[in-house]
């Protein structure tokens, strides 16, 4: 199918403001390529962004649509909070109500016929929206306890216990093995995943571990001067699931 022959590559950073003259807002980027697999420049598309609740098909507390044009790299920059309403408000969104995850239907001709759909989970970084009632209910801090640490990675290995939760920045090609009974790494932790300037980043299941429901392994690689993102996600005891490739 046209659907499984386009590449939907999907990073976030946060823009957040919570002051009453600005309106809160995640700053959203997505790299967009075409059926050949060749960037989509110069074009305009059609985004709508999802959110759910609790798990990727969990209940859709706020919709909105995006008309927008990429650039020469295929890069559409949007801010969620700041489309075309559907349904829902974004600035009620009850943050610290457990996960959340973005759903992203695109259409490539920028009409309403939304046809590729790629689902991230939102980590730590989007909930300082929920900072302005935080310090409310728990008092102010000035450390930050949930940024992600970025954990050098040049040569294979095992995946360890500090990976957990945290970024892996691959720079030479090398393969992450994971490993069987791996339980310190519960369901629902994540590792990031980053493949540089053209360094290859395999994950590879040891015996008895699946991935995306019995894909043999994982592959991402780079280009020179850019980078590969990635999300590796625990879904059960020797299971996980990897989106990005």
């Amino acid at each position: 199918m046209k659907q499984s022959l386009i590449t939907l590559f999907i990073f976030l950073f946060i823009s957040v403001a919570t002051s009453a003259q600005t309106p809160e807002k995640i700053s959203y980027q997505a790299i967009i390529r075409a059926p050949d697999n060749n960037l989509l420049i110069n074009s305009n598309v059609s985004i709508k962004i999802i959110i759910h609740q609790g798990n990727p098909n969990g209940t859709a507390v706020y919709q909105e649509t995006h008309n927008i044009i990429s650039n020469n790299n295929g890069l559409v920059s949007l801010e969620i909070g700041m489309g075309k309403n559907v349904t829902g408000s974004f600035s009620t969104i009850s943050w610290q109500s457990g996960s959340y995850f973005i759903e992203t239907q695109v259409d490539l001709n920028g009409g309403s016929n939304y046809n590729i759909i790629g689902i991230t989970q939102l980590l730590s970084v989007p909930y300082a929206l929920h900072a302005k009632t935080a310090e409310r209910l728990v008092g102010s801090s000035t450390t930050n306890s949930t940024k992600a640490a970025i954990r050098s990675f040049t040569s294979s290995r095992d995946v360890a216990v500090g990976d957990i939760n945290n970024t892996i920045e691959c720079t030479a090609s090398s393969t992450l093995t994971l490993t069987s009974g791996f339980t310190t790494m519960t369901i629902g932790d994540t590792i990031n995943l980053e493949a540089h300037n053209g360094a290859e980043l395999t994950i590879f299941p040891s015996p008895g571990v699946t991935i995306n429901y019995n894909t043999v392994i994982a592959k991402f690689t780079s280009v020179a001067g850019n980078v590969r993102f990635g999300l590796l996600r625990k879904s059960g005891l020797n299971s996980y699931i990897i989106s990005g490739q």
